[in-house]
C-alpha cells in the first residue's frame, strides 16, 4: 500500500499548535469563542478565546516593532485585560511577528481592544514609534477556542 502524501504544515498551524500547547499548562490563559467551524458537541464548555495575530512589518521596521511590544505593548495589554501568552519571531519568514492574546469572553476581547485603541499612552507610543509611517504593513487574526479534547479544557 503507498503511503500517503505528506501536506505541507503552514507556519500559521504551527504557531497555533505551539500556541495552544503552550497555554496547556496555563491555568489562568483564557481560551476562545465559540466558533462556526465546529460543532457545539466538539467545544470545550469554556467561553475563554484566543486571537493569534501575525504581524508582516514595514520594510525596515521589524526591530522597531518587537521593540515597542517589548518595551509599552505588553504592559498595555495586560492593562486593559488581555492575557499576553506567547511571543514568536518566525525564522523563516523575516519581518514577521506572531503573538498570542487570551480573553475571559468574546466580549472581554471587544472591550479590551476598545479601550487600549484609545489609551492615551498607546496613541503616543504609537505615535512617537511610528515618525516614519506605520511599522506594520499587514496584519492577521484569528480567533479560536478550545476544542473539548485539548488539555485547555
Amino acid at each position: 500500500m503507498p503511503l500517503p502524501k505528506i501536506r505541507k504544515i503552514s507556519l500559521r498551524s504551527i504557531a497555533c499548535a505551539a500556541a495552544l500547547s503552550l497555554c496547556a499548562g496555563l491555568g489562568s490563559v483564557s481560551a476562545f469563542a465559540q466558533s462556526r467551524d465546529f460543532a457545539e458537541t466538539s467545544m470545550a464548555k469554556d467561553t475563554r478565546i484566543f486571537e493569534l495575530r501575525t504581524y508582516i512589518a514595514a520594510p525596515g521596521k521589524l526591530d522597531r516593532l518587537h521593540k515597542r511590544f517589548r518595551d509599552h505593548t505588553q504592559a498595555l495589554f495586560v492593562k486593559h485585560g488581555m492575557t499576553p501568552v506567547a511571543f514568536w519571531a518566525p525564522v523563516d519568514q523575516p519581518n514577521t511577528m506572531i503573538y498570542v492574546l487570551a480573553f475571559p469572553s468574546i466580549e472581554a476581547k471587544d472591550k479590551a481592544w476598545a479601550a487600549f485603541g484609545k489609551d492615551p499612552e498607546w496613541v503616543k507610543v504609537r505615535s512617537e514609534s511610528e515618525p516614519d509611517g506605520s511599522l506594520v504593513a499587514k496584519i492577521d487574526r484569528m480567533f479560536m477556542k478550545a476544542a473539548d479534547y485539548s488539555y485547555l479544557k
